[in-house]
């Protein structure tokens, strides 16, 4: 068994949110595939939450530096990085202080979505390809979490599409249930449109999780009872799929998915 490089990109990652099912999802994946001797990395935003000292993150200046322009304004990317806890395991973080240095994730105090939460994915999925880049590390196994890092196919599928970078590369995609009836802001569309990608969709984050899972070739149901539309939406997809199971089930097929590209029935 050939090892392989595992990109994870999620915006939730314990031990950073602890409490959350995604973020645990992505580290105890992320981990066994670790351990199985492939070469795991670990793309999240570097949200204003996070405790810089406490988790020993530095800029990586090498990487920093580059600008990434949002519908049509230049945007400073900074990446941070830093061991995860207890592992050897890289964690980069996409930093920007206009929108990632709030204390809260996708909402205010009142628990209204943040109006440029869209601006903010297409931020951070840009700076996760282009640091990859930068990087010259082409992942075998590029593994999406949840509706932030959704937007990352769609990009991959038009803004990429005629770089070879990634032309090889495996897209798993795990669902979950958070902030599926929530919708981006209307300017969304114009933010896409500036990078020439098409997107004739509304924008609910449940269609825009929908449209990752068509681009993916693999999809991974992250919870144990998974919204039901999105449940019924996967088992019209000719996809492979990784249903929800125990933990130590859900690591052996995953580790299978990786290693020898079987198919997981569903």
């Amino acid at each position: 068994m050939d090892s392989q490089r595992i990109l994870h990109v999620s915006s939730e990652l314990a031990p950073y949110f602890p409490d959350k099912t995604q973020a645990n999802s992505v580290l105890n994946l992320a981990k066994a595939m670790y351990k199985k001797g492939h070469d795991v990395r670990i793309f999240m935003p570097k949200f204003g939450a996070i405790n810089e000292r406490r988790f020993q993150l530095h800029e990586v200046i090498r990487l920093s530096g580059m600008n990434l322009i949002i519908n049509d304004l230049d945007q400073p990317l900074v990446i941070k990085v830093a061991s995860l806890p207890g592992e050897r395991m890289q964690v980069y973080f996409i930093d920007n202080d206009e929108y990632f240095k709030r204390k809260l994730l996708y909402s205010d105090e009142k628990n209204k979505w943040f109006e440029d939460n869209g601006e903010r994915a297409v931020f951070f999925v840009k700076g996760v390809v282009e640091t990859i880049k930068k990087l010259n590390w082409v992942p075998d196994v590029i593994h999406v979490h949840g509706w932030m890092a959704a937007i990352l196919p769609i990009y991959l599928k038009s803004y990429y599409s005629d770089d070879s970078f990634f032309k090889n590369s495996r897209i798993i995609f795990s669902v979950y249930n958070a902030d599926l009836d929530q919708t981006l802001e209307n300017t969304f569309h114009d933010i896409l449109a500036f990078d020439n990608v098409e997107w004739k969709n509304d924008t609910l984050i449940r269609n825009i999780i929908k449209e990752a899972m068509i681009l993916s070739q693999i999809i991974v149901k992250g919870e144990e009872q998974l919204d039901t539309d999105l449940d019924s939406f996967i088992n019209t997809l000719d996809k492979e799929i990784l249903e929800f199971n125990s933990l130590e089930t859900i690591i052996n097929e995953y580790a299978t998915l990786i290693e020898e590209g079987a198919t997981v029935e569903n």
